[in-house]
């Protein structure tokens, strides 16, 4: 019986972890989307054309699994939809406008902070405590992101770097409220709610600026929508199938996309700070998920 269940959760984790990683290669595409749009759009237009997109599918998503219910319903915590609406508008403002003059190799390096951060946030917000090794692996990351930063005084926080740490600490931010909303909000709500920040949210930002869209740019708003769709999808998948402790550090797997991505579009490669920051920052954040990972029982 043992062996029986240990196969099943083997079999659980590999789902979780495939689907952890095809979660990160669909995000990897929304963020080239967002790069190759920034282009030609402001920041704010290109987190309204994200949301508009976005909205249908999700719309028929939840509609098709008969969750409408769970979206609108009474009780809602309609303050902490509403900030982590704020906070997500904002993450996305600030990375499309770092994206502008970052490679997606840089950006996620930098935007690796998060998870460290999230650990920091988790003591006030959450009343988590810190152990020493939470320390030891946050100072660590911190350090990574220093590297990363070019310490050689060449291009050291510039603005594109500077927009990127910042919507690391919105995505944090917005993270941790919604693992306290999680507690009485399901996740379709999170996701519909969210959603519908961006096309509100960005559309207002963007009004005195916005832009025509032309028909050459509808190929990357249709692959901005179906991936950051299916990214939503996987991402739910993995952790359902998966321990968070075992599918968590596939998360990473994002930078090797970026860096692909980079090549694939822009024939970018990193550089040495680049990729000594994130293997910093990735070993930080693998140590804190390892030692947070349960023993076996026995």
């Amino acid at each position: 019986m043992s062996a029986a269940v240990g196969g099943a959760r083997l079999s659980g984790t590999l789902r979780g972890i495939v689907a952890m990683l095809a979660a990160c290669a669909a995000f990897s595409v929304v963020d080239a989307m967002l790069k190759v749009l920034g282009g030609h759009f402001a920041p704010a237009q290109v987190v309204a054309l994200r949301g508009w997109s976005s909205l249908p599918m999700i719309a028929l998503y939840i509609l098709w699994r008969r969750e409408a219910g769970q979206v609108f319903h009474r009780g809602m915590r309609w303050q902490l939809h509403l900030m982590r609406g704020v906070l997500s508008v904002l993450m996305l403002v600030l990375f499309t406008s770092g994206l502008r003059t970052l490679g997606l190799g840089e950006a996620y390096t930098l935007s690796f902070v998060a998870p460290l951060l999230i650990c920091l946030l988790a003591v006030p917000l959450l009343g988590e405590r810190m152990q020493p090794r939470h320390w030891v692996a946050i100072v660590v990351g911190f350090g990574g992101v220093v590297v990363a930063l070019r310490p050689d005084g060449e291009a050291f926080l510039t603005t594109g770097a500077l927009a990127v740490l910042g919507a690391a600490v919105c995505y944090a931010l917005s993270n941790v409220l919604g693992r306290l909303a999680s507690r009485t909000e399901p996740s379709s709500a999170l996701v519909f709610w969210t959603t519908v920040s961006l096309a509100v949210g960005g559309g207002a930002l963007a009004l005195p600026v916005w832009t025509p869209v032309a028909a050459e740019h509808l190929p990357a708003i249709a692959a901005l929508s179906v991936a950051g769709f299916l990214a939503q999808l996987a991402i739910s998948e993995a952790f359902r199938h998966g321990q968070a402790a075992a599918v968590a550090p596939f998360e990473y797997s994002a930078l090797a996309w970026g860096l692909l991505l980079d090549w694939l579009i822009w024939r970018a490669t990193p550089d040495t700070w680049t990729l000594a920051g994130s293997a910093i920052i990735i070993a930080s954040g693998l140590y804190l998920v390892r030692r947070e990972a349960p023993r076996p029982a026995g």
